[in-house]
């Protein structure tokens, strides 16, 4: 066990310690000023390991939660039209303030029986398809798209690559590159390998600070240069996954700050602000016709490692 794991747990013990405290009581102000040091010392200088175990985190914020708060009268769409509907994809339309949105967020379940259902955020072939018919539909008529990100990486699975997995990859990557309206990706916890990749073609990238976003995950990789995954500590200091690495690197656009410990249930005034970026952003890009907007897309990618 880690030590931001140690101290995670005497974290947990101490919130669930006043919670049980009357305000009034003199041991409630005790055990408060003991548990902001507690997460002051262990938050504020955080390693790259650090930051994948809290995007990994049981308790962090998951993508329906977020659906939910951050937008209106959400509709949710069923179904690839071809196979089937892929539980790791929560997709629809909805309204971010007074502006119609389609959303498509990857989500990862929040006790082990939704998990199961939602195949740990795993997307199959049928679930990248299900977001590339709404992306198209909300091509025709013109809705910006919003995808939030969250998943360790695409399904491996036998059925996964029967049915096509990498070309239903590959025709989004391709898709959402031509797609004639905006897109804005939110890579919320984890965003890993080709189903992270088969999302975040977009004209804008936010990036929740104690995200990751990578090529693999840090035992991947250690397991592939290092013929182990013992050193995935090490492989994760390597590959530059977090968000300020990313924004340094110009892969990413903006950081969405978080608090200490890490994003859980989410306060009104940040899904005020985060709220007022996405519309700001959406305006914004609305204002460009849509040659500039494809062109803007295809250069911004073109661009990456060039920098």
């Amino acid at each position: 066990m880690s030590k931001l794991e140690e101290n995670q747990l005497k974290i947990n013990e101490l919130e669930q310690e006043i919670l049980s405290l009357d305000s009034q009581d003199p041991e409630f102000k005790i055990k408060t000023k003991e548990l902001n040091k507690l997460k002051k010392e262990t938050f504020s200088n955080l390693s790259h390991w650090d930051r994948v175990l809290i995007a990994r985190s049981e308790s962090r914020l998951k993508a329906p939660a977020l659906v939910n708060k951050l937008f209106d009268n959400f509709i949710e769409f069923h179904g690839d039209q071809l196979f089937a509907d892929d539980q790791s994809i929560l997709s629809g339309l909805a309204f971010l303030d007074d502006i119609p949105v389609t959303v498509l967020a990857q989500a990862k379940g929040t006790n082990l029986t939704e998990s199961l259902k939602r195949n740990f955020g795993m997307t199959s072939p049928d679930g990248f398809r299900k977001s590339l018919r709404l992306a198209h539909e909300a091509e025709k008529f013109n809705r910006p798209i919003i995808t939030i990100v969250d998943t360790s990486g695409a399904y491996p699975g036998k059925g996964a690559e029967e049915r096509g997995q990498s070309r239903a990859i590959a025709e989004n990557l391709m898709e959402f590159s031509k797609l004639r309206v905006p897109v804005i990706a939110i890579v919320l916890s984890e965003g890993g390998s080709g189903g992270a990749l088969a999302l975040t073609v977009s004209d804008y990238i936010f990036m929740f600070e104690n995200a990751i976003y990578s090529v693999l995950s840090p035992e991947g990789f250690s397991s592939i240069l290092f013929k182990n995954t013992k050193t995935a500590e090490e492989s994760a200091e390597i590959m530059k996954l977090t968000s300020h690495d990313l924004k340094e690197l110009n892969i990413i656009d903006e950081i969405i700050s978080e608090p200490l410990g890490g994003i859980k249930a989410p306060t009104d005034s940040f899904i005020k602000d985060l709220r007022k970026k996405l519309v700001n952003k959406i305006n914004e890009l609305s204002k460009l016709d849509k040659d500039t907007l494809v062109n803007n897309r295809y250069d911004k990618f073109r661009r990456i490692g060039l920098e």
